[in-house]
This record gives C-alpha cells, sequence and structure tokens, in this order.
C-alpha cells in the first residue's frame, strides 16, 4: 500500500540558503531510488526558513531504505548545524 509521507524541516535563519542547497540535493538521487512515487520539496513564501517535503513511496519499506540512503545519512550528520529544530515527518496512508 502506498506510503505518503509531509516532511517539514525548518532551517536556523543564517543558513537558509546552504539548507535550500542541501535539501535540493535530496531531490534527483530520490526520485531515481527503488519505490519513489513522488518527491517533492518547498519552500514556504511567508517564511523562507519553512521547508516541506511532499512524498510518495510504494510501501514503508521503499521508505525505510530511503532514510538510510547515503544522502540522507550524510544530513543527518550536518542536521543540528543548519536546523533549527528536528525534522516533522509523518507517514499517512490515504484512505480515499
Amino acid at each position: 500500500m502506498p506510503i505518503r509521507v509531509i516532511a517539514h524541516l525548518t532551517s536556523k535563519p543564517e543558513t537558509v540558503a546552504e539548507t535550500r542547497k542541501a535539501l535540493e540535493g535530496f531531490v534527483e538521487p530520490t526520485r531515481a531510488e527503488t519505490g519513489c512515487v513522488c518527491y517533492e520539496l518547498m519552500q514556504n513564501n511567508a517564511d523562507p526558513t519553512d521547508f516541506t517535503f511532499v512524498e510518495e513511496w510504494e510501501s514503508d519499506e521503499t521508505l525505510d531504505a530511503h532514510l538510510e540512503s547515503r544522502h540522507i545519512s550524510a544530513f543527518k550528520e550536518r542536521a543540528s548545524d543548519l536546523l533549527a529544530c528536528d525534522p516533522d515527518i509523518r507517514r499517512y496512508t490515504l484512505l480515499k
């Protein structure tokens, strides 16, 4: 069953450009991953520190594999330098 994900990340104000560059770097490699149906990155027009990923994955297993990918693992090591707080990552199942 497909899994939808909404992931909110809040950059520190002084690292917005660096955070954006790092997050943009996820898009192409992630779209090439097995099980990725949709992967979109957005930045809030009213608050440039607010980034959101909207994702769809074929299964929990393919999403879990993505979360262990090299590019995500590398970002996790830098996250505390770039982000104001922990990411808010939520998984959803489409009901209708």
